[in-house]
């Protein structure tokens, strides 16, 4: 006879991948746990989802209290149920991921669950909590494979950039698997129509000053929604 109490035993978390682009680099967003289990190790922001919340509630609400970030557009991943993924007992996550610019967020968690909040340079967050290494890669993976669907950068580049910018965002994300034609790259992303040439120089910088550009919003928004494809 099947008892069915046994089958409600299980627990639901949500796990946050927030990557950014910053000084060249691919970063993600990670707490230092302030709690048991793993208290002072690094890991992604996820904590329990609450009985009576739904779960992209819980994600946006978790994300908030661990890091202070809020309005960020979080997708979805992939559930990870690994019968003992958690030391607490039988504990399913579900992963959402997201794209945002570092420089327009401030962190600032409210739970004593994360005793910090910083990025870090994907190459550097390694030994996470729990199998945050896994579900870190899965969303990386997720990553690799849309640059190659669909433009990507409006969601990690400054408003302005040069296309030396934008393509150095691709070498971060795809890295190592190749270098970028720097020729190639060009004539195809300007070929799509969707950067905006604002006929503005760099300032400041000790080389020689290139171009600036913005992305055409409505442009982008159509290229996404038709799935073009962006192969490099």
């Amino acid at each position: 006879m099947v008892n069915l109490e046994d089958y409600a035993k299980s627990a639901f978390t949500v796990d946050n991948i927030i990557f950014g682009f910053d000084e060249g680099e691919l970063k993600v967003l990670l707490i230092k746990r302030g709690v048991l289990p793993y208290e002072n190790q690094w890991a992604l922001p996820g904590n329990f989802v609450y009985p009576n919340e739904d779960l992209n509630a819980a994600a946006n609400r978790v994300l908030l209290e661990l890091t202070g970030l809020s309005d960020v557009y979080l997708e979805q991943v992939r559930t990870f149920g690994e019968v003992n993924r958690h030391p607490m007992g039988r504990v399913i996550t579900v992963a959402y991921f997201s794209l945002v610019k570092i420089q327009g967020y401030e962190l600032h968690g409210t739970s004593p669950l994360s005793q910090k909040a910083k990025w870090v340079s994907i190459a550097e967050a390694t030994n996470l909590a729990f199998d945050h290494d896994a579900i870190l890669e899965a969303c990386l993976n997720r990553l690799k494979r849309r640059v190659r669907m669909r433009p990507v950068g409006f969601e990690l580049l400054p408003r302005k950039f040069t296309l030396t910018e934008l393509q150095h965002l691709y070498e971060a994300i795809l890295q190592p698997i190749k270098k970028i034609d720097k020729r190639n790259f060009r004539k195809k992303i300007l070929s799509m129509k969707i950067l905006v040439d604002l006929d503005e120089i760099q300032e400041g910088v000790a080389h020689r000053p290139a171009k600036l550009y913005k992305f055409d919003k409505d442009k982008y928004e159509k290229f996404i929604a038709e799935g073009y494809i962006f192969e490099l």
